[in-house]
């Protein structure tokens, strides 16, 4: 069977202002928001975007390419080495404690982390726009910080690669069927079974044609870039990520969603209802325990 390759590299945006979630995210950026996480049997708080890099990590990722914005300084620290405080700690954490900090510093070390100030706020397109003088020639993931999807079988980011390589297609959007998608983009099309082959998308539609929602990952090839360079502001008045990749359909690009399994647990971060879900299936998830 031919092995799937999956995109080393990562876009991350993280430039959101988080205003729903103030004043907690006055100083401390939303994605920086701890949740509940297992290692090596043992209950961890960690940020939100700490578990979101380590699992891409662990899918293979090396190239980091995080989009920031003012008061964000939080995240690169977090994600900078520092030795001397593992030093000092070294003697004072608990042993699954260090070794968990030790594990992360390993993984950042090893990984390319390049950092992107989107110095205002035009929009989620414009966020991608900004990453293109490091991108390759090859596909590239794109993941909104302040979602994490917890895989029990076969990683999304795995699945997404199967897809877009045996349909051939030119973006892979992961969707999940939502009650009320209107607080998303929204795709329809035809339905091949693990994925659909969109033909309409929408951001934000008062009247949805389909309940199929995309969950902030994609995989695109650098056609994308040119796409955002190509189309005007749309959704409140910013540079949306959508309008390019409806732009590609239009052109006759091969566009497809695919679905989250059934048992994949969605963690948003995004609003305080969310939050307050995300914090509840986060310890259930990997304490076995209910809140």
């Amino acid at each position: 069977m031919e092995e799937t390759h999956i995109p080393r590299n990562v876009v991350i945006t993280a430039a959101g202002a988080g205003t729903r979630l103030l004043p907690m995210t006055k100083e401390l950026p939303k994605e920086m928001l701890p949740i509940y996480a297992k290692e090596n049997d043992n209950v961890m708080i960690k940020p939100l975007l700490q578990a979101l890099f380590e699992q891409f990590y662990a899918c293979g990722a090396r190239d980091f390419c995080v989009i920031v914005g003012r008061g964000k300084r939080a995240i690169e620290d977090h994600f900078t080495v520092d030795q001397a405080y593992m030093d000092r700690m070294e003697d004072k954490l608990k042993p699954h404690i260090f070794s968990n900090l030790e594990s992360f510093y390993g993984k950042v070390t090893e990984s390319r982390m390049v950092w992107i100030n989107q110095h205002a706020p035009k929009g989620f397109g414009h966020a991608v726009l900004l990453s293109e003088e490091i991108e390759d020639d090859m596909p590239f993931f794109v993941a909104a910080a302040d979602n994490l999807i917890l895989s029990k079988g076969a990683s999304f980011q795995e699945r997404m690669a199967k897809a877009m390589a045996t349909s051939n297609a030119e973006v892979a959007i992961l969707v999940r069927e939502v009650e009320d998608p209107r607080a998303y983009g929204v795709v329809s099309g035809e339905d091949k079974g693990t994925y659909l082959e969109i033909e309409e998308m929408e951001e934000k539609p008062k009247e949805p044609k389909s309940n199929f929602a995309a969950m902030g990952f994609y995989i695109f090839n650098k056609s994308i870039f040119d796409a955002l360079k190509r189309v005007k502001p749309g959704y409140g008045g910013e540079i949306q990520l959508t309008d390019a990749i409806v732009l590609l359909i239009k052109e006759g690009k091969k566009v497809i969603g695919v679905k989250m399994d059934n048992d994949e647990i969605m963690l948003d971060v995004g609003t305080p209802e969310n939050y307050a879900r995300a914090i509840k299936k986060s310890y259930e998830n990997c304490s076995g325990n209910r809140l």
